[in-house]
């Protein structure tokens, strides 16, 4: 792989990382990318962690200007912890927005090769399943569940993407500023679904570049099955609408089609 272009060449770059009871991971993340990546800025988006989160994010934001740190007092999903952060980072003039997990499965030192993507396309994801990419120390069920989930999302909105459920991605501002944020109201793993087919549907590229995932070795991961049946039941049903405009638009092109020249 070519080298990527320096993060500076896209603008300027904000990562946000959501936090809930992080106290263990959150430093370690904080200082791998702020030596990964020293010209982007961050934002800790903390839903009222009551292990002490916040209150470490804030001794980190008081040594780092790069470092920013956003108090949510309830905890009510991924989705809703980006999208405040994205609507901040749009509000201060950020370039680029970056998903990052706090509890060390995405590689800050691979950001890089994210960043370098957006040179020809307006989301990048970093993906698992493609190439290059890996899973490292999840257990063989979850993997399972994992390439499943992204086939059925694959299969039913009919996208060309191999890990569209993802959490390691970069957004062009531009991107977040066209999508309805008010709209969307997944969460888990289903956010990162909806917010990457909205971009799709709404005419921006949608690129992968190979990523290594390892499973956390401190705290607890916050999937559960209610996460997993949220995204089974809306991708379902948003894929049974896709091919309904699909069937749509073909009946009504051919009606026209046969209609007699005015």
């Amino acid at each position: 792989m070519s080298e990527a272009p320096h993060p500076g060449s896209v603008g300027r770059v904000l990562v946000i990382v959501p936090t809930y009871n992080e106290r263990e991971n959150l430093p370690l993340i904080l200082d791998r990318i702020r030596t990964a990546v020293p010209e982007a800025a961050v934002l800790v988006v903390d839903d009222g962690s009551p292990d002490g989160t916040g209150a470490i994010a804030d001794e980190h934001a008081a040594v780092d200007d790069a470092i920013n740190v956003m108090h949510r007092t309830v905890k009510d999903g991924l989705g809703a912890a980006y999208i405040a952060g994205f609507r901040w980072g749009l509000d201060a003039g950020y370039d680029v927005l970056v998903e990052m997990d706090a509890d060390g499965s995405h590689a800050p030192e691979q950001l890089p090769r994210l960043l370098g993507a957006l040179s020809h396309a307006d989301v990048v994801l970093g993906a698992r399943y493609v190439p290059g990419g890996a899973v490292v120390n999840w257990p063989k069920s979850r993997e399972i569940i994992s390439r499943g989930g992204n086939l059925y999302s694959r299969l039913a909105l009919g996208v060309p993407l191999h890990d569209i459920t993802g959490g390691y991605r970069a957004y062009k501002a531009e991107v977040l500023r066209a999508l309805k944020l008010d709209e969307i109201a997944s969460h888990g793993y289903c956010f990162q679904i909806d917010v990457a087919w909205r971009a799709i549907r709404a005419g921006f590229s949608v690129a992968e570049v190979p990523i290594t995932f390892t499973e956390r070795t401190l705290g607890e991961s916050k999937m559960s099955g209610s996460i997993v049946r949220e995204a089974f039941l809306k991708v379902g049903i948003w894929g049974l609408r896709h091919r309904w405009e699909q069937v749509r638009d073909l009946v009504s092109g051919k009606s026209r089609a046969n209609s007699p020249a005015a």
